[in-house]
């Protein structure tokens, strides 16, 4: 009767504390529970994977290529059994000679005829001859005991993928904004790296497995349907140029692989984020593309309902729910409302535990950031006001989820007026049943033999299973 009596006397601002308080802190609190006892699989004792069974392909369009020099000779210093680099017809032979300045044979180069990624990608892949197969961007450092750890959980049969730990490249020198523009960049890597290792622990699931470095059965990326899905795959009207490694993410899942994130030092690898303002252009196709992905996953495909628990709370409707913009302030005003009617000792007992708790959400996944250089505390009050600021720009994204072009760097655009182009119309006979049938499909005892041309009649010697199709091409009917 007392818990009834409680409720029944609750103010409109305290049931919205009772309810939405639960919903938004339960993730964080369970979230750091799954990260501390994260532990990656170890390295096996007598592996059945080493280094010569992976072939790193690296997408490239970058312009200044001493800017690779220090990714590609990390990677090589790795021993991968070949490194593919795949890069745009007009940038080809500049490649190819500063390939050559190696001087390692493991190094090849292709070319295509567009900047896509996707595309890139499919110029490589059915070239590799590895049972492994690592997709890497164009800026990443890998450390020199990276694969042994990359490739331990492969011995697991049903492991489709594997991803690492990541940081961001420090910038200690320089004017103070550039400096802070770094730290919201390696913000951003942490609390990623939190986020995956946390919804790892629960399910084994993750929104997306990042295409900086990313280990592969080379299996899934040959079948024909990846591919062909994987280049296909349009928003709206136009084929996607960016959510590469969405789809692949969502392929794995849709197709019972499942995935993994090694979370060590000596697998951790070292990437670049932009240093300006186009950092946050940068934050803006990220947003887009969680707001594609997450719908096409959870109203469209629909698999992780059954699969991933725990990362549809965590991740998947935190895209739709997380909106800093709206949320912390709401935070503080609905206390403030709720608190009008206690007494004073009551009401700054609960300020304090309010702003307390506040101060340690917006802390906790920085944690080891601030381990190792204790320093950038000073940089929190940045990385609090940026998460406020956020929240225009996936407000703005949502705005905007159609414009599927790549966004911070205009060379990945530079040939969307091919990847815009509208689709040609199928004929009619593709798309619509002869007359007086309801299916597209022809069954050898549903067809005319006489409609057949001579050169495509059916063998009487061969022998056909009952209602197998007999696919006939346009010029044949």
């Amino acid at each position: 009767m007392h818990v009834i009596e409680f409720l029944k006397n609750l103010t409109f601002w305290e049931w919205y504390i009772l309810l939405f308080w639960p919903y938004r802190y339960v993730r964080l609190i369970v979230n750091i529970i799954g990260h501390c006892l994260y532990r990656s699989i170890p390295k096996p004792e007598n592996p059945t994977y080493t280094n010569e069974d992976v072939t790193v392909v690296i997408p490239t369009i970058e312009s200044n290529l001493e800017e690779l020099r220090g990714p590609i000779s990390s990677i090589l210093a790795c021993s991968p059994h070949e490194l593919i680099l795949v890069t745009t017809f007009g940038k080809y032979h500049g490649l190819l000679q500063f390939a050559a300045s190696f001087g390692d044979p493991r190094i090849k180069v292709y070319d295509t005829k567009i900047a896509n990624k996707r595309v890139q990608l499919r110029e490589a892949i059915p070239r590799v001859t590895t049972r492994i197969t690592v997709l890497v961007d164009d800026d990443v450092t890998w450390p020199s005991t990276i694969l042994p750890w990359l490739l331990a959980p492969f011995e697991r049969e049903k492991m489709g993928s594997v991803g690492v730990c990541q940081r961001v490249q420090r910038i200690r020198t320089g004017d103070l904004a550039t400096r802070a523009w770094n730290w919201l960049g390696a913000c951003y890597i942490h609390r990623r790296n939190f986020e995956i290792s946390a919804s790892h622990f629960y399910d084994g699931g993750t929104s997306c497995m990042s295409g900086r470095t990313n280990a592969v059965r080379t299996e899934i990326l040959k079948h024909p349907l990846f591919l062909d899905g994987f280049c296909r795959e349009r928003w709206g009207k136009y084929h996607l140029n960016a959510d590469d490694d969405n789809f692949l993410t969502r392929w794995l899942v849709n197709h019972d692989w499942k995935t993994w994130i090694q979370y060590e030092r000596e697998c951790e690898i070292e990437t670049t984020l932009e240093n300006d303002w186009s950092f946050v252009r940068q934050c803006l196709r990220w947003a887009r593309s969680n707001w594609r992905s997450n719908y096409t996953t959870l109203f469209i495909e629909r698999k992780v309902y059954w699969t991933q628990w725990w990362t549809i709370y965590a991740l998947y409707f935190a895209t739709f729910t997380s909106l800093g913009l709206i949320t912390d302030p709401l935070y503080f005003y609905s206390f403030y409302c709720a608190s009008r009617t206690w007494d004073q000792t009551s009401a700054w007992t609960g300020w304090s535990i309010v702003i307390a708790w506040y101060i340690f959400t917006k802390v906790v996944k920085l944690t080891g950031l601030l381990r190792r250089h204790p320093s950038d505390i000073i940089y929190v009050p940045v990385s609090v006001v940026f998460g406020f600021f956020h929240g225009f720009i996936k407000l703005k994204a949502l705005w905007t989820w159609n414009e599927t072009s790549w966004g911070n760097r205009p060379d990945g655009d530079i040939d969307n007026s091919e990847r815009m182009a509208p689709t040609a119309v199928p004929a009619d006979v593709m798309i619509n049943p002869m007359p007086g049938t309801q299916s597209l499909v022809r069954y050898k005892d549903e067809v005319l033999i006489s409609r057949v041309p001579s050169a495509v009649r059916l063998s009487k010697t061969h022998t056909y299973s009952e209602k197998e199709p007999l696919l006939l091409g346009v010029d044949d009917i």
